[in-house]
């Protein structure tokens, strides 16, 4: 949970958030202008997180990234101009950053996640990772569970995106609307009448880390019966990070035939680990795979930092625990995994 430390707005904030704490209250925007938040990977997806998570105003924010600027990063990353390439992205990034709200702390980090300790994670209150490997997304997670911090990842390849977050043991409010039967005058007709009126209600989420969503047992007659619902968005996530373990990048568009052909063995193999339908994942889910296209970033963007808002400022129902983005179906949807 995020200390206010009985914080307060001064009149340009106020004005800045006026619509927030008209939407979401005072509470709930002091608890977001007391956060800090680490943004890992500033590709597309990481600059949409970050353009969302820094206009809702929490107190600070660290964009960390140990990678250059490339030409193709341009097509989605927009934080970070032109004149910029083969400069630091993190780097590169902060001049636009900090243009998008200057009542925000902004700062870089060029380390690589490996070569930082355990406990530099923990200074924040909440860390969004992308871009990053299984092992090295598994780690963070663990570290910011031991220290009861809040963890979301995400990744988008090509139009396809998913996010996976870990608040741990999470409160929060949620409104409820109610309807109570009212008595009309004499002269009406009909008896009662419906009044509708709003309680707040304290809720409780329980999360679980990343290793638990990602080592699901599929052989389990709960989980064999998912697979009748006929998405395999998951499984693509799967086989996309396990590309990235293997091969430390992305599928290359420069590449793409060899790495469909790595991409189509690799789903094979998954089929057949975990007792998959024939033709569950067909080839066609894997075709379009290649770079970050703006439109599936600023999705699953928009979707991760939404979660941070509302894991911060502890208001409305979060997400348990992933999202997917099918480009073939055109459409996100939450699942529970791991639990």
């Amino acid at each position: 949970m995020v200390e206010t430390n009985d914080i307060e707005l001064s009149e340009a904030e106020a004005e800045q958030y006026d619509r927030q704490i008209r939407l979401w209250g005072l509470e709930s925007q002091k608890r977001l202008r007391a956060a800090k938040v680490l943004i890992i990977g500033i590709a597309g997806l990481g600059a949409e997180i970050a353009k969302n998570v820094i206009l809702s105003g929490v107190k600070s924010v660290c964009l960390l990234d140990n990678e250059k600027l490339k030409e193709i990063d341009l097509y989605s990353q927009f934080l970070a101009p032109p004149d910029k390439i083969g400069e630091n992205r993190a780097e590169a990034s902060l001049t636009r950053a900090r243009a998008l709200n200057p009542m925000v702390d902004i700062t870089a980090e060029t380390k690589s996640v490996d070569n930082l300790p355990d406990s530099f994670f923990t200074e924040f209150d909440i860390v969004c990772a992308t871009g990053l490997k299984q092992e090295q997304l598994e780690r963070i997670n663990n570290a910011c569970r031991d220290s009861n911090k809040k963890f979301l990842c995400g990744d988008v390849w090509g139009m396809y995106g998913y996010m996976f977050a870990d608040l741990v043991d999470h409160e929060y409010s949620e409104e409820i609307v109610q309807h109570k039967a009212q008595k009309r005058g004499p002269d009406d007709t009909e008896k009662t009448a419906a009044e509708t009126f709003s309680i707040t209600v304290k809720r409780r989420a329980i999360y679980v880390p990343l290793q638990n969503a990602l080592s699901v047992d599929w052989m389990k007659p709960e989980m064999r019966s998912r697979l009748r619902r006929g998405d395999p968005s998951y499984f693509i996530m799967k086989i996309l990070l396990r590309f990235k373990d293997e091969y430390n990048r992305n599928p290359d568009p420069a590449k793409r035939k060899e790495d469909t052909a790595i991409l189509l063995r690799m789903r094979d193999e998954l089929v057949k680990e975990l007792s998959l339908p024939a033709g569950f994942i067909v080839d066609a889910l894997l075709l379009d795979v290649f770079g970050t296209m703006s439109g599936a970033a600023a999705v699953i963007g928009g979707v991760i930092a939404q979660e941070v808002v509302k894991a911060v400022s502890q208001r409305e129902p979060p997400h348990n625990n992933m999202f997917f983005f099918n480009p073939v179906k055109c459409v996100g949807f939450v699942e529970l995994y791991g639990q």
